[in-house]
């Protein structure tokens, strides 16, 4: 056993190398097919990556994350947490209510996966990752996130609370919306199961954008330009109401933000950066005919500007 652990931590290591090729995948998946025991311990490897990516960055440094400038080390300390158990450093207890990522209001998150796909977490964002031998599974508890997937043998999925979409080599985010799921696809395609109608299954092409709720599927949609912007730290906006535009700045800042239904239905385009929200309604303010009144730091609402 200890040898096929030794094997999966030196393959961790070498596919995690900036210059790793497509040979090596192909040797890797090879080596994964082998033997049963091989896919259960690298399964067990890549929680336990999960859970040390929560880790203080005294127990994370040394072992994962600087395992390209540490290699040898990394193999020893990583020989030794697989033997340990994967749900624990140092007594260290995963909790289930406790998500694997999370962000605050505000926040973005870029992560890179064990098997190599790229996540990244909007504002106010929570997932957890149930990743095994057989699946790799995303489950967004609240938020936003852009997935873009690497290759693997085992099919990624994300399960919202409506439904779960299935991944074809693909780039695209999830929003769980209030008892809906929004999905948009950037590259290839999905397929989209509704939790309640599992037979009831939409492919989803790149550049289109669906709303599904736990037993039906909306119309698919043309998606909006520079939908997933965010992870840049940007909203695009092409001619938008202004209350939609307030709606999507108050998931990045705490307290209220809304307006007056006068000015509501007022068009705005631009792009605005979603790091400093007071700049963008400053720029609202300067180009349409609208006042910022301030009750508090935490209430803020736009008005019809005096005469």
């Amino acid at each position: 056993m200890k040898l096929v652990q030794a094997q999966a931590v030196e393959w961790y290591v070498r596919l995690n190398e900036s210059t790793v090729s497509a040979a090596t995948r192909s040797q890797w998946e090879v080596w994964l097919a082998a033997d049963p025991q091989h896919a259960q311990t690298w399964a067990r490897l890549e929680q336990l990556q999960q859970r040390l990516a929560q880790a203080p960055a005294t127990v994370a440094a040394p072992t994962l994350e600087r395992a390209r400038e540490q290699r040898r080390a990394a193999l020893k300390m990583l020989v030794l947490l697989l033997g340990g158990g994967v749900v624990g450093w140092q007594g260290y207890q995963h909790s289930p209510w406790q998500p694997d990522y999370a962000t605050r209001v505000g926040q973005r998150r870029h992560v890179t996966l064990a098997d190599g796909s790229r996540l990244v977490l909007d504002t106010d964002t929570k997932v957890d990752l149930r990743f095994d031998a057989r699946q790799r599974l995303i489950v967004l508890r609240q938020g936003e996130i852009l997935v873009e997937t690497a290759k693997d043998a085992r099919p990624l999925s994300v399960q919202s609370a409506e439904g779960q979409i299935l991944a074809l080599g693909t780039r695209f985010t999830v929003r769980q919306e209030q008892g809906s799921t929004r999905v948009t696809v950037e590259e290839h395609a999905v397929e989209v199961r509704p939790r309640v109608a599992p037979a009831l299954v939409m492919r989803t092409e790149a550049g289109q954008t669906l709303t599904f709720t736990g037993d039906r599927i909306g119309t698919v949609h043309t998606a909006a330009a520079q939908s997933s912007a965010w992870a840049r730290g940007l909203l695009v906006v092409i001619d938008w109401r202004l209350d939609k535009v307030l709606a999507e700045l108050s998931r990045y800042r705490p307290g209220y933000l809304g307006c007056t239904p006068e000015v509501g239905g007022l068009r705005l385009s631009g792009t605005f950066l979603l790091d400093d929200v007071e700049a963008v309604l400053a720029n609202i303010e300067d180009s349409l005919p609208v006042s910022i009144r301030h009750m508090t730091r935490f209430w803020v609402r736009v008005e019809a500007r005096a005469a």
